[in-house]
């Protein structure tokens, strides 16, 4: 909590709204591309009512936020995603689950846990679904945004589902993990076909639960990251936080075969860490090659519930700022290499999907804002060919957050296209999409949707074409 008792995470462009909106003919401020048609989501929390307790940022009610652009016009509409838990809260009338830094209310007719499908999208087999590492997807209508409800696979989905699948651009498998914190199997692992059918579940062999958010794959591989953010029983019983980064613990990185199983996996260590978010991994001879936001340490649990500073006295602590590295890992000699590929801080990794498993020239960061929150004033592009980096500002209090790569159509080069995001303007208190040219870099942006509504901070965006 701040001095003023007022939660960081329910204030300024943090706080939820409560208005679902249609708006159709949005001003244009440039140009959108003639040829560019399609929709652009964005998932993030939005609790709709007020919290039971702590809030954890983590915790809010998924709500989507789009933008349809067609025939060089725009429409915004936004939609609570209708989970269970949502419907539920919407008939009482009020919060019915604590969140991540607040238990429960003992004997919930609905269960301990909500499941609110608001972190990150995925387009897969015609289908877009809203993720949520505890449990199921959710399937939701474009351009509508309607919830159609829980995708299980016909019943096959038997464990959480990352929120973070990685489809195969090449082959349009789509892989995924669900990882336990309580029992084993801590991890299991899950192949969906082409078609669209879970054709494979198989579990991992952990030591210990461990909070797993990402993972990575290659073209014949999969890499997964047993991080020492670990869940201690013990603690939850002596009444405090159960996930625990432990710092004396070395990261160990799973490869397997992609259609392995727990025989096939090969463990690799590194110094101690914490990865939210891959950006890509490729191989290259006996390596595979991972790219990846490291923290040095992380307090998943503290950030919501600690002393904030005022605004002027706000600074960039490197300790637990994430900054792009690159691990070698080699197949051949069991040897790994770790090294940091900037020193600008930046979280929410994205590259031109087509790239997914494959060697990437370019990678695309959210550039952290000086501060003790997790805000982004600019984007930042690397080439990883010739080491340039390159960095484009939003301007003057004005935040934004990740930037989704749009190629633009019948592109010949990996950058040719567009990165969009919403920015929010705090001298105004408005947002809009903003879209910028990746080959243009630090220019202007091509175009500027304002919006009807502020659209507060939140995780995770998708191009729909």
């Amino acid at each position: 909590m701040t001095a003023t008792g007022i939660n960081p995470y329910l204030a300024g462009n943090f706080a939820p709204i409560r208005s679902e909106i249609t708006v159709e003919d949005l001003p244009v401020l440039g140009e959108l591309p003639a040829d560019l048609n399609g929709m652009f989501v964005r998932n993030g929390p939005n609790p709709q009512f007020p919290p039971l307790g702590c809030y954890h940022w983590f915790d809010g009610d998924g709500m989507l936020h789009g933008v349809q652009i067609q025939n060089g016009k725009a429409s915004y509409r936004n939609r609570y995603i209708r989970t269970m838990g949502y419907n539920a809260e919407q008939e009482s009338g009020r919060a019915l689950w604590g969140g991540m830094l607040e238990p429960t209310p003992p004997n919930n007719p609905y269960g301990p846990v909500k499941n609110v499908a608001n972190t990150a999208l995925v387009w897969h087999r015609d289908r877009l679904l809203a993720t949520w590492e505890g449990g199921a997807p959710h399937a939701v209508t474009v351009p509508e945004l309607d919830t159609i409800g829980p995708h299980t696979y016909q019943g096959k989905l038997t464990s959480a589902f990352t929120a973070h699948p990685k489809v195969d651009p090449v082959t349009g498998e789509m892989l995924f993990f669900g990882y336990s914190l309580f029992q084993p199997p801590y991890l299991k692992y899950s192949v969906v076909s082409p078609e669209g059918e879970l054709v494979r579940t198989v579990p991992i062999d952990l030591p210990v639960g461990v909070m797993m958010h990402d993972f990575a794959i290659t073209e014949h591989y999969t890499i997964f990251l047993d991080l020492p953010m670990e869940f201690r029983a013990e603690r939850m019983q002596e009444g405090q936080p159960p996930l625990v980064f432990r710092r004396d613990r070395p990261s160990r990185f799973g490869i397997l075969p992609r259609h392995g199983d727990n025989g096939s996996i090969r463990w690799f260590e590194a110094p101690s860490c914490y990865i939210f978010h891959t950006l890509n991994a490729y191989e290259s001879g006996d390596e595979v090659i991972l790219l990846a936001c490291r923290m040095s340490e992380v307090d998943v649990l503290g950030a919501a519930d600690s002393p904030m500073h005022d605004e002027s006295d706000l600074s960039q602590d490197d300790s637990g700022a994430p900054f792009l590295y690159r691990w070698r890992f080699n197949l051949k000699t069991g040897d790994v290499h770790e090294e940091k590929v900037s020193e600008l801080p930046g979280e929410f990794p994205r590259i031109n999907e087509q790239y997914t498993g494959r060697p990437n020239r370019y990678g695309y960061l959210a550039k952290s804002a000086q501060g003790s929150m997790p805000r982004f004033d600019g984007f930042i592009k690397y080439d990883f060919t010739t080491g340039a980096t390159r960095v484009h500002e939003f301007g003057r209090g004005r935040y934004g957050g990740e930037g989704v790569f749009v190629p633009r159509p019948n592109a010949t080069a990996e950058d040719d296209g567009w990165l969009m995001t919403y920015v929010h303007d705090q001298t105004t208190d408005t947002s809009e999409l903003v879209m910028i040219n990746a080959q243009d870099f630090a220019g202007e942006p091509v175009a500027r949707i304002p919006l009807p509504q502020r659209v507060p901070y939140g995780f995770h965006g998708i191009w729909v074409p």
